[in-house]
């Protein structure tokens, strides 16, 4: 009965008062005691004396501690921070009485009234000091052990190893001890370097990763391994990982404190996530022209409600631009971004349902609001989808591309930044080709006006609507198996906020006609990243989750590339983007064939196999790389596709 009262006080937040009169008591006790042992040597301990001189200690104590609101802490989770600053309180009362003990000694003889309330030895000030700065934190430690011995002793004990003995592995160690709740227990620092093994950090051993085998995890019970260095080295990583993977161990990782600079955020322990994995060290911007270039400008994105287009109206909604115009024409994602996204200046945002590909409609928005930067990230992106229905792909890719490009023309916009994709290099399937369309056509503008035209071009985005990712994720959920096309195929990776980091830095630095490609790094087979993921996720290859290969899908490649075979780069002033140089010289024929391609697509309904045949085949003309693969439109690669006007 008395412990379960005893559990009810100690649960319950004391009123802060409570907690200011406690530290006074143990404020007057030290005195007493501090009073006694120096006055006790020189014979002269005096009671009363030593009542008038500790009303002065209580009031200047007093003031200090409401000064710096040591009351207002929660007692049961005092930590070294909570201990600095009852440090820095109990240091300012020392110095406020010996100010005052110092002008006392001044003016008023030893004796009179005053000197008996307000002259303090120096030396009682300090030792008073010292004993009251140990009592509180001590009192503090003890209410947190109490509190933890009481409701917390039936609870396991997680046994954690911290990959990385230097800072950042003892930042992950504080945050560990001061989660009392999760009950953790940091066995030892694993290092990966000769230098540190051997040694002992926070009087913890620094141990080898090769000694931590499953001999080891089953000794010591080991439940989890924290990745906590400040440079998150692609291939260390890798490598550290595949190592407790093979143990089965569950893995998370500390964001290095660098990368939390620019984003204002916390440090956090979190789960590895598979772009952890990419193979390459992480793409970081932060120019500031790129916020000079959008300031006070009225910025239009269409696609906003995409993966691409949502990140790119979270990066540009940071600056303070004059109107932001975001628009898509699908109403649910939309409208989940407008109640998700939080901007600089929310009343001069307007999101708008609309279609790109609606002339008359689009032509409103820019009369109304008048765009001077263009994103253009509004596009078809599924292969498969898009070689079943060829005609949507160039009704919307193209057809849509070209509506932009010459209404920015004709309303005089600085900059049009069109998204383009890796698949339209070498194209093999009808994504690819109508995005190669779209670049040229965007090409063949920059000449016609004083509008900017520039074009990005970028691999695979993890996390996108429709990427790998979430589909071996949801294939996961459903207990397997992961579905491969080809046990070969590799893809370029890059996060969504990289690739607008990047989008956002191109637009920035381009003058009109370049085709910008981004450096994605190595190139990434599927079937390691799909391995990478069943094991993320606590699963065995292929024990509890296997890897079925399904085959090519039609128009599907093996390989892509960044840049065509009659292409080279320039480098810009940023190491990770490049000028690709394609070929200009026919780019007003060319130009002549996408606008009848896209008039026949306008005037032609496009459920008929005669149309879809058609379409293609004009394409191809456009496109002369463009070589079907596993696909129905193969057979016009065998016939003479040049395009007839």
């Amino acid at each position: 009965m008395k412990l379960n009262l005893l559990r009810r006080k100690l649960r319950k937040d004391n009123p802060r008062w409570v907690i200011l009169l406690v530290d006074m008591c143990i404020v007057l006790l030290c005195y007493l005691v501090s009073h006694y042992i120096v006055n006790s040597f020189r014979g002269n301990f005096n009671v009363l004396l030593m009542s008038k001189k500790s009303l002065l200690v209580l009031t200047v104590y007093t003031g200090s501690f409401l000064y710096m609101r040591t009351y207002r802490d929660i007692v049961r989770h005092t930590g070294l921070s909570e201990a600095i600053r009852i440090f820095k309180t109990v240091w300012l009362a020392c110095m406020l009485l010996f100010v005052i003990s110092f002008g006392v000694r001044q003016v008023f003889v030893k004796g009179t009234p005053i000197s008996d309330y307000l002259r303090q030895s120096y030396a009682l000030i300090f030792t008073h000091g010292f004993f009251t700065m140990v009592m509180l934190v001590a009192a503090r430690v003890v209410y947190r052990q109490l509190y933890e011995a009481l409701f917390f002793t039936k609870r396991k004990s997680r046994h954690l190893l911290i990959f990385g003995a230097s800072r950042p592995g003892l930042v992950a160690y504080a945050m560990l001890n001061d989660d009392i709740r999760a009950k953790n227990k940091v066995l030892a620092f694993v290092e990966d370097k000769a230098n540190k093994v051997g040694k002992n950090s926070r009087g913890i051993r620094i141990l080898d990763i090769a000694d931590i085998d499953e001999d080891y995890v089953r000794r010591h019970d080991i439940d989890e391994v924290i990745i906590a260095v400040e440079n998150n080295d692609p291939e260390r990583l890798s490598r550290v990982t595949d190592h407790f993977q093979q143990l089965n161990l569950e893995l998370k990782i500390m964001q290095p404190g660098r990368s939390l600079l620019n984003g204002g955020g916390k440090r956090q322990i979190r789960k590895l996530q598979i772009e952890d994995l990419l193979g390459r060290k992480p793409i970081r911007l932060n120019n500031p022209i790129v916020e000079e270039e959008l300031h006070d400008r009225v910025i239009l994105v269409t696609g906003a409600a995409g993966s691409i287009g949502s990140e790119l109206a979270r990066q540009i909604g940071r600056v303070n631009y004059k109107k932001l115009i975001l628009l898509d024409q699908a109403e649910s994602p939309l409208y989940d971004l407008q109640q998700t996204i939080h901007l600089q200046q929310p009343e001069y945002a307007s999101f708008v349902v609309g279609d790109v590909r609606d002339h008359i409609f689009m032509k409103r928005i820019f009369e109304k609001y008048r765009p001077t930067v263009i994103f253009h990230a509004a596009a078809y992106k599924h292969v498969p989808l898009m070689e079943e229905n060829p005609y949507e792909a160039i009704w919307t890719n193209v057809y849509g591309s070209r509506i932009m490009a010459d209404l920015a023309m004709e309303f005089e916009a600085y900059k049009f930044v069109m998204i383009s994709t890796d698949k339209a290099v070498n194209p093999t399937n009808v994504m690819g080709a109508s995005k190669r369309a779209a670049e040229i056509y965007i090409n063949s503008c920059n000449a016609r006006s004083k509008t900017n035209f520039i074009i990005t071009r970028f691999g695979n985005v993890l996390g996108s609507n429709g990427s790998v990712i979430p589909l071996f994720e949801k294939q996961m959920e459903r207990g397997g198996p992961l579905t491969l096309t080809h046990p070969d195929i590799t893809r370029y990776f890059m996060t969504i906020p990289e690739a607008c980091q990047l989008v956002l830095e191109a637009g920035t630095m381009g003058h009109g006609g370049e085709i910008f490609v981004f450096d994605m790094g190595k190139s990434i087979k599927i079937m390691d990243l799909a391995k990478r993921m069943i094991k993320l996720k606590g699963y065995r290859y292929p024990q509890d989750i296997d890897i079925k290969i399904v085959g090519l899908r039609p128009g599907e490649k093996i390989f892509e590339e960044l840049l065509a075979d009659n292409e080279n780069t320039i480098n810009t002033h940023h190491p990770k983007i490049m000028i690709a140089k394609v070929c200009t010289e026919d780019l007003p024929m060319k130009r002549v064939q996408i606008e009848a391609l896209c008039t026949y697509v306008k005037y032609e309904t496009g459920g008929s196999e005669n149309v879809q045949l058609e379409i293609v085949r004009q394409l191809k003309g456009i496109v002369p790389e463009f070589v079907s693969q596993n696909s129905v439109f193969s057979e016009l690669d065998t016939v003479d596709s040049k395009f007839v006007s």
